[in-house]
């Protein structure tokens, strides 16, 4: 069993980025934790209750637990405060990987939030800090991809998810206020639903995420490793 800590600017963007990754790590039996950094309002159609009960239903969509740290939506900011509040819940959790949303966005909640969990990871190991718990170093940090530039990802590995596209797609769906009634961002849940295809094309299995990280991976096998077909 393996600790892992998800975090999101904003509840949504975890399922939108790795939703099939968390429900395979949950049936894994991995103990996984998603955190909040907002609790994502305002929007035209959401509000703090209806939204907390979303983000709720989510997770247990997903099988998953969650948490929010209270930072305010639209104004993330990269600060020492905030750094210290994602480090506690690294303590907290004793998170051994942690993902983050992709360093190169348009939104700035996103830009800030991956800026926080970097330098917040180091924290966290830090002793003689006011945090609560034991030091620890989260031995992997890895990006998922909830971007809002308008580019393709360009990933250096990808989780196979199949079987757990339709637990990914009703996880977004449980956001009723932001993907069902407004209409335009109907668009999105396809959208991701054909990006699970395309990347699971790549590695010869039906659906699969991507994913970035700064350093390497180390293999003791090739039993992990998933073989297309040529």
């Amino acid at each position: 069993m393996t600790r892992i800590l998800v975090v999101g600017p904003h509840p949504d963007d975890q399922e939108l980025g790795m939703g099939g990754t968390i429900a395979r790590f949950a049936e894994q039996g991995h103990d996984v934790l998603l955190l909040d950094m907002t609790n994502g309002e305002p929007t035209p159609h959401g509000d703090p209750v209806t939204r907390a009960a979303e983000a709720k239903r989510a997770a247990e969509i997903l099988g998953v637990r969650r948490v929010e740290i209270g930072l305010p939506n639209r104004r993330i900011e990269h600060t020492l405060d905030a750094r210290h509040r994602v480090a506690g819940v690294i303590r907290e959790h004793r998170a051994e990987i942690v993902f983050t949303p992709y360093f190169r966005d348009a939104h700035p909640d996103h830009v800030a939030t991956t800026r926080i969990v970097e330098d917040a990871r180091f924290d966290a190991k830090l002793t003689q800090i006011d945090l609560p718990g034991e030091p620890i170093y989260p031995t992997w940090l890895f990006y998922y991809y909830c971007t809002h530039l308008r580019w393709v990802a360009d990933p250096n590995f990808l989780f196979d998810i199949t079987g757990f596209e339709q637990r990914k797609h009703d996880s977004i769906v449980a956001y009723h206020s932001q993907f069902v009634v407004p209409e335009r961002n109907r668009r999105v849940v396809e959208w991701i639903r054909s990006a699970n295809h395309y990347f699971g094309s790549r590695i010869g299995t039906e659906a699969a995420e991507p994913f970035y990280t700064h350093e390497p991976l180390g293999l003791t096998g090739l039993d992990g490793l998933s073989m297309p077909k040529r």
